[in-house]
């Protein structure tokens, strides 16, 4: 079994919860943090067809005229169907989702910018047309105070830091827009540095941008970014970073999980580590993943010492997520599920929600 700390109450909390905490229902979590899903750009298969023909200059003016149609006519983050979405919240449980504007390797320069600025500004109106019940935030206040009226907290980030172009004023302006995570890659390369499917690490570029996205307080995010950019971003990072959705590579082989050394390093640095949901980052066999399968990453990760720097990084609509792990309420079951297998309930509400708002009220106020 894991190593267990107890945990005094209210111990390192942010104010509003170093009260006694009361569950209508004791195997729900009181709250749920969860550090990524791809909701927010989630295409159709007739839009994908679209994002192709964005990407192709003799069609992109005309493309781009009819994606943003799509786009600005879609409440994306409450659609039925989708592995997330807002009222499928279960009642009683204060939540929190990082929704990821994903830009797609292929995307350069200013068609990267122009992509982000589409989803950024459909974030922007679905906060305004659903005020009443989610509210975009960008501290860890705002997200208590999301929750003590009764609301989604929505955080905004990044996954692919071509949105960049290659230029580091770029950095001040998604603070300005309030992004408050960035992915460095996706699985190809771009002006910082290379994915997972490719082998170059951070470039000359990519650490400058590191150094301006810590003073500019934006959160750097290792999950995609390969190893050789791994251990270029050990040698710049001065400030604790996230893996927002990945899983230990030593339960499950794939290069997008954390190496066992790599995972040492993040606990000693104070980082956060978000699990993920997608089949196959949870086993190696191809087959559909299991709660059994998640908790053999959580067992590791623990035994490694990760205790206090555990989360939730979902990937909610943007992979294939197994059937016991493919709704808000199943996401929110998973801390019953660990308080069977053996955790205790400062540890399961660790993972689902208080090692996230302690990492984010330490890292951005």
């Amino acid at each position: 079994m894991p190593r267990r700390r107890q945990h005094r109450a209210g111990q390192g909390l942010c104010p509003a919860f170093s009260i006694s905490i009361k569950r209508s229902d004791p195997m729900l979590p009181y709250a749920l943090i969860d550090l990524h899903c791809d909701t927010l750009t989630a295409l159709g298969p007739e839009d994908r067809d679209l994002l192709a023909a964005f990407r192709d200059p003799s069609r992109r003016e005309a493309a781009a005229g009819v994606l943003a149609e799509r786009v600005r006519g879609a409440d994306t983050l409450d659609l039925p169907g989708r592995h997330f979405s807002l009222s499928a919240i279960p009642e009683g449980v204060h939540w929190c989702q990082c929704c990821a504007v994903f830009v797609p390797d292929g995307l350069q320069k200013e068609e990267a910018v122009a992509y982000y600025d589409l989803h950024r500004d459909s974030f922007y109106r679905q906060m305004e047309a659903m005020q009443d019940k989610v509210l975009h935030c960008r501290t860890s206040g705002d997200i208590e105070s999301a929750w003590s009226q009764g609301k989604t907290a929505a955080v905004l980030t990044v996954e692919n830091g071509s949105v960049l172009a290659g230029r580091l004023e770029r950095i001040e302006a998604l603070a300005r827009d309030g992004v408050r995570m960035i992915t460095l890659t996706w699985n190809g390369e771009n002006e910082i540095g290379s994915g997972s499917v490719t082998d170059h690490g951070l470039s000359p570029f990519g650490k400058e941008a590191v150094r301006e996205l810590e003073r500019q307080g934006i959160l750097i995010d290792v999950s995609h970014l390969n190893d050789r950019g791994f251990e270029d971003l050990l040698k710049t990072a001065e400030r604790p970073f996230a893996a927002s959705h990945s899983n230990a590579r030593a339960v499950c082989g794939h290069r997008r999980n954390l190496r066992d050394d790599q995972i040492r390093e993040m606990v000693s640095r104070g980082c956060l580590i978000g699990l993920n949901y997608y089949d196959a980052f949870l086993r190696d066999d191809g087959r559909p993943g299991t709660l059994e399968d998640l908790w053999r990453h959580v067992e590791h990760f623990l035994e490694l010492g990760a205790e206090g720097c555990l989360a939730l990084g979902s990937d909610a609509d943007g992979a294939d997520l197994p059937p016991c792990l493919d709704s808000p309420e199943k996401f929110a079951g998973l801390y019953g599920y660990l308080l069977d297998r053996g955790l205790s309930e400062d540890q399961a509400a660790g993972i689902l929600w208080r090692d996230a708002l302690e990492y984010f009220r330490r890292q951005i106020g």
